[in-house]
């Protein structure tokens, strides 16, 4: 019984996204022909670019070909008998050789991706870039960082300032420091929605869509939905999941309630604080009340001396 036979068939097609004068050097150079003559293959008519081939020998073949842009296919029955071999004909492997898979070296071709590749996993972390997908734990995480690292930059360069302005009593002290923290907020507000941008990514929607948090009311909220919305399982158009989370991820993220209670416990502490001062200074100022002795009821009374002779006794006499 013989072995069933393949032919590669192509009919002008190309695949997505790929120029016809791109595909027509990257095929010149896959057959190391000159364009010319690889023009008459794309008039439309469907040509056999290669014959009686085994199925893995037809796979490596359309392998080839896809990945110079073109939308070639296997039949097993024969196309038109139109060889490629009338453009000009390519050495055959031998029962030895493989066929060869020819890479195209044009440096004008499109990165494409590889016909057959699986698609990856997980995507590359970018921590600093506008590209990939993010989590809500590794939101969180790097915004954690990020926070870590800048609070201590913003505390020395208050310090510096101050004792910089106290020293110099000039207002170039002044200026230099509202530059310089200028610039940290700036670089902190970069790398910011650069988070914001990869977590919106991984939620399906579109990095713009970080503008929302310059909209009143609304961009209150917005925050929440970045922490609190799950992402999309799969891939999507902005590429495969992020990995899966670490034990540090966990842990930087987790710190984010950490620092919300002490928050709560400060704001407390400071507000009973504040209380309990106003308490004991109305107590003070009740107390003092109390005790002093008011002048006019001690100049009310009358002053009277032993010595001197009653009224009684001046009218007997």
């Amino acid at each position: 019984m013989n072995e069933t036979r393949f032919n590669i068939v192509f009919d002008g097609a190309l695949l997505p996204g790929v120029d016809a004068n791109t595909a027509k050097f990257n095929l010149a150079e896959l057959f190391k022909s000159d364009v010319s003559a690889i023009e008459r293959l794309f008039s439309g008519n469907k040509v056999a670019l290669k014959s009686n081939l085994s199925h893995n020998e037809a796979q490596k073949y359309l392998e080839a070909l896809n990945k110079s842009g073109i939308d070639a296919r296997i039949e097993a029955e024969p196309g038109l008998q139109l060889s490629l071999g009338e453009v000009q004909e390519s050495p055959q492997p031998t029962a030895h050789q493989s066929a060869p898979t020819i890479e195209p070296v044009s440096p004008y071709a499109p990165p494409r991706a590889h016909v057959g590749e699986a698609v990856a996993e997980y995507a590359t972390l970018k921590p600093f870039s506008f590209d990939g997908r993010i989590g809500r734990l590794r939101y969180l995480a790097w915004t954690m960082v990020l926070t870590l690292a800048v609070m201590p930059v913003v505390g020395l360069g208050f310090w510096l300032g101050t004792t910089w302005l106290l020293a110099s009593n000039s207002l170039a002290a002044l200026v230099i420091g509202g530059l310089f923290a200028a610039v940290i907020l700036f670089a902190f507000a970069f790398v910011s929605i650069q988070f914001n941008v990869q977590r919106l990514h991984d939620l399906g929607w579109s990095g713009w869509l970080w503008l929302v948090n310059l909209v009143p009311v609304v961009g209150s909220i917005f925050p929440f939905v970045l922490i609190f919305a799950p992402g999309n399982a799969g891939a999507n158009q902005y590429g495969p999941p992020p990995p899966r989370n670490t034990t540090a991820v966990k842990v930087l993220a987790s710190l984010w309630l950490v620092m919300i209670v002490l928050i709560f416990l400060a704001t407390f502490a400071g507000i009973f604080g504040a209380l309990q001062g106003d308490y004991d200074s109305s107590a003070l100022n009740s107390y003092e009340s109390s005790e002093a002795i008011d002048p006019a009821d001690e100049a009310a009374e009358p002053a009277t001396e032993p010595g001197d002779p009653s009224v009684d006794s001046e009218e007997e006499q």
